[in-house]
């Protein structure tokens, strides 16, 4: 599978061997085992790699969604499914360092060669889908630049499809100048991108807290037809993380060492996603003190950062934060392309899901409710992926026992061949999760409690673990 080529890091930390400074670092494809030669992402890189992931627009927009539950449910329920997610981040992490393949290669040996192209289709529109969202935030902040500097109108007011549309095509160009370089432009783009987001952060919670005391956030209640319950809020939490953990592997099959593959990915993500959630949430909550007025759909950065009177820097790091996100997401949802075919190269695929994402922005420019289109995304993570989650964990934890033949990946009537290329346990198992989610979610035992997520995690797991177990003791 992968070839045992040279590359241009050889420890576990960010070093460089000086004999392999010069060596061509290679870019695979998804079904590709990397080699420990070609491991070039060290723990530095994979903790910035994704502090930056989630120092992003999105974060301070989801913790400001969650404000709907005032200040302390909406930190509870932060505090709570976020870690939960992390660690299931770092299982699925540890499974790339392992095998050495992306993650939608490693839905091979549970779906069959040919049942993981559903996952992986499903799962290239999730990173799509976060990308757009994304790059959207960044978009109105370049509108809100376009009229702080020419006095042109800003999202949300008449005429500003023109300077939005503008903003979609400048994003575009800098979401392509930022994965031009594969995988190396990780750590370019995080080592820079990560100081100048968490410099924003710092920034906004002090402004923030400077203009309503904390006691007076915490203090404040949302209007009674705004209240969120706490199992909704949950599962808003808990699909916005868990939609990393299908793109974990493809980086940390780049790590030299476990702790770079687990250990960083879970703390960098989970400092970084309470954080800027935090902001949004007393952002959000904020807003709604000085105006008396709660409107979750204005709680993106632009907005409330122009309601805080920040300025244009503020917006610019804005725009920061997105490519420093955008990176992740867009080489996430190219890698998984070339899980379905290798007639199109890695880097290939990467600049054509960027240029994908900046067509699908024209979606949300023309939806009545951000926030609305935004909530149907979650839900359709929250439904496709808790089910996926618990089939693959179990998968490879429990049924092959932390063991999978890369050789086996590609092979037809093979080991994972399965029926005409596809597990249909797994398949079945799916369905049945999903289904699950659909009806528990809408229940008040579980929808208003825990949320729908992770109890699909835990049956789907079980279940799969169940049917498959005369297949276990085959092997």
């Amino acid at each position: 599978m992968g070839k045992n080529i040279a590359a241009d890091d050889s420890d576990g930390t960010n070093g460089t061997d000086s004999k392999q400074q010069d060596v061509k670092t290679v870019e695979y494809y998804a079904t590709d085992e990397v080699p420990m030669s070609q491991r070039n992402i060290g723990f530095f890189d994979m903790l910035a790699v994704w502090i930056g992931a989630n120092s992003n627009n999105a974060s301070w927009y989801v913790g400001g969604t969650v404000a709907g539950m005032a200040f302390a449910g909406a930190i509870g329920v932060t505090l709570l499914a976020n870690p939960l997610a992390y660690l299931i981040l770092a299982l699925v992490g540890y499974m790339g360092f392992k095998v050495g393949t992306s993650t939608m290669a490693l839905t091979r040996p549970a779906f069959g060669i040919r049942g993981s192209i559903l996952p992986t289709v499903l799962n290239t529109i999730v990173f799509l889908g976060w990308a757009v969202v994304n790059t959207f935030i960044a978009v109105i902040s370049i509108s809100f630049l376009l009229a702080d500097l020419f006095g042109l109108p800003a999202y949300g007011e008449p005429g500003s499809s023109g300077p939005m549309l503008f903003g979609i095509g400048f994003m575009t160009i800098l979401n392509l100048g930022a994965v031009s370089l594969g995988r190396n432009s990780i750590k370019i783009v995080e080592r820079v991108g990560v100081i100048l987001t968490l410099f924003l952060g710092v920034w906004i919670t002090v402004v923030v807290l400077d203009t309503h005391s904390l006691t007076a956030i915490a203090n404040w209640q949302p209007p009674t037809e705004s209240i969120l319950p706490t199992g909704k809020g949950i599962d808003i939490m808990a699909a916005f993380s868990l939609a990393w953990v299908l793109g974990i592997a493809d980086f940390t099959r780049y790590t030299p060492t476990v702790k770079s593959a687990t250990i960083a990915p879970m703390i960098g993500a989970c400092i970084a996603l309470i954080w800027f959630a935090f902001v949004g949430i007393i952002s959000t909550i904020g807003t709604a003190l000085s105006t008396g007025i709660y409107n979750p759909d204005n709680s993106d950065p632009s907005s409330l950062v122009s309601s805080l009177g920040l300025g244009w820097l503020a917006l610019v790091l804005i725009i920061v934060a997105c490519v420093t996100t955008n990176v992740v997401n867009l080489m996430a949802a190219g890698i998984s392309v070339t899980n379905i075919t290798k007639k199109i190269k890695p880097l290939h695929s990467i600049w054509v899901v960027t240029i994908v994402a900046g067509i699908l922005m024209l979606i949300p420019l023309y939806m009545t409710s951000f926030l609305d289109t935004f909530m149907g995304f979650l839900d359709y993570i929250g439904m496709v992926l808790s089910a996926l989650l618990g089939i693959l964990i179990a998968d490879y934890f429990f049924i092959h026992k932390r063991k999978y033949n890369v050789e086996e990946f590609e092979r037809v009537k093979g080991k994972y061949w399965y029926f005409k290329g596809v597990n249909l346990r797994a398949i079945a198992v799916w369905v049945i999760g999903v289904v699950f989610f659909l009806v528990i979610r809408e229940t008040d035992l579980i929808g208003n409690t825990v949320g729908a997520v992770y109890p699909t995690i835990l049956m789907t797991t079980l279940l799969y673990y169940l049917v498959s177990l005369p297949r276990r003791d085959a092997n």
